[in-house]
């Protein structure tokens, strides 16, 4: 329910990527643009396989650099930084693993 007492719309299905309302068809590991609308695919906007590769690479980073530190040198700053870049590495990376609304598993 909204504050004014009426009921909140329910999300239609739509895109994957941009969240166009529509219907797009399932969602197919196995085919890299189904679940997506036609402007997603025109514009070549990333799969999800694409943007799980992107999440990969830059949590490597973050990881690698917060492993080059040296922690007898660091500062307090240095350290609070890298932690936190960990945590949004790891953040992003079981978010990768978490289980998606409506997908049986």
């Amino acid at each position: 329910m909204t504050a004014n007492g009426h009921t909140a719309p329910i999300p239609a299905p739509g895109c994957a990527l941009c969240a166009t309302p529509g219907s797009f068809g399932p969602r197919n590991p196995a085919e890299p643009c189904s679940g997506l609308c036609p402007a997603c695919i025109a514009a070549g906007k990333p799969t999800r396989d694409g943007l799980e590769r992107a999440v990969v690479i830059v949590a490597g980073q973050s990881l690698a650099a917060a492993e080059a530190l040296s922690l007898a040198t660091a500062t307090p700053e240095e350290l609070a930084y890298h932690l936190g870049a960990v945590k949004r590495s790891l953040r992003s990376m079981l978010q990768l693993f978490a289980p998606v609304e409506g997908e049986g598993r």
